[in-house]
């Protein structure tokens, strides 16, 4: 049986992905690969690891063929204000290694899954209910490489009949991995400063509304797509996946029901407000729902009692 690939293994949803597929399928048949030469242990220890930078195209084949690979998760990418601020190097890592996985899941007959985001739309998409099939005009570099990347995704379908699948993903919530430079990392920020201290500085209105999910929904998403009836597919760039949406008043409003005395100030970031203003309150999933059965199960209530459970013994070694 052939093997899974996942590049971006040491990122925020990869960190996750690989022990969750690990316990799914086997942890000698997931090789995680990702730019860090030292991964934490329980990634290292856990099954194969490899370092690779994402656009080292032949070391990338390399490995696909002489591992033989037959599934590729493909998560290596630079986040929202990270890219903003290197929008150069975040075109490269962002397009020019999805370029490569393309090329060598095209070559080896991979199936890949890659995934888009809120960050994919823009000021003039209709912000509430989001349709699946929608204007698309970013005002942010990570935004316009997703509008990039799903167009090749479904070029490779159409093309070379590669068997590429997609979800948009909200702001993702985790109390497993750290926030990796977004604009949705308020909604993780938060949690560690409330139990720290009782008071966090947010970077976003208090109003900003933001579809978000919380990583378990997350992640099992990503297995479901993949293991979805392929004559269902209709779309194969991404789908729309959407689970809860709130503001950073609302959160925080959430939080102060469990940690008595919790305070939020506002400290506005332009950068990340922009592009935050730009993306849908929340979208419309009926598709996904459709045609390959996704239905989210954290809300914002059980998603809050959750991190703050997990988090609690955490927070003081932050």
């Amino acid at each position: 049986m052939k093997r899974i690939l996942v590049t971006g293994a040491t990122g925020q949803i990869g960190s996750e992905l690989v022990p969750f597929l690990r316990s799914r399928y086997g942890a000698d048949r997931v090789i995680a690969i990702g730019h860090s030469k030292k991964p934490s242990h329980e990634l290292q220890d856990s099954g194969p690891y490899m370092s690779l930078d994402i656009r080292n195209h032949a070391a990338l084949d390399d490995i696909i063929s002489h591992l033989e690979i037959g599934t590729v998760y493909h998560l290596a990418a630079l986040l929202s204000a990270v890219a903003e601020n290197q929008p150069l190097f975040a075109w490269d890592i962002n397009i020019n290694g999805l370029l490569n996985v393309l090329e060598s899941a095209k070559k080896h007959k991979c199936k890949l899954f890659h995934p888009s985001s809120i960050g994919a739309f823009g000021a003039t998409t209709p912000h509430v209910d989001t349709p699946q099939e929608t204007i698309q005009r970013p005002n942010s570099m990570y935004g316009v490489a997703k509008v990039s990347a799903e167009l090749l995704c479904d070029y490779y379908f159409t093309r070379y009949h590669l068997d590429t699948r997609g979800v948009r993903f909200p702001g993702l919530i985790s109390h497993k991995t750290m926030p990796g430079g977004g604009t949705t990392d308020y909604a993780v920020d938060i949690f560690y400063a409330a139990l720290r201290k009782k008071k966090y500085t947010c970077f976003l209105r208090p109003d900003t509304r933001l579809d978000m999910m919380y990583m378990p929904d997350a992640l099992r998403a990503t297995v479901e797509i993949m293991e979805a009836d392929p004559a269902r597919l209709c779309y194969r760039n991404a789908y729309n996946i959407s689970a809860m949406s709130f503001t950073p008043q609302e959160l925080a409003a959430e939080i102060s029901k469990h940690i008595t005395g919790f305070q939020i100030t506002y400290e506005i970031d332009p950068v990340r407000q922009a592009i935050a203003d730009s993306w849908p309150d929340n979208m419309d999933d009926t598709p996904a729902r459709e045609q390959w059965d996704w239905k989210s199960e954290y809300n914002l209530e059980q998603m809050t009692m959750d991190m703050l459970n997990n988090l609690a013994n955490q927070a003081p070694k932050r």
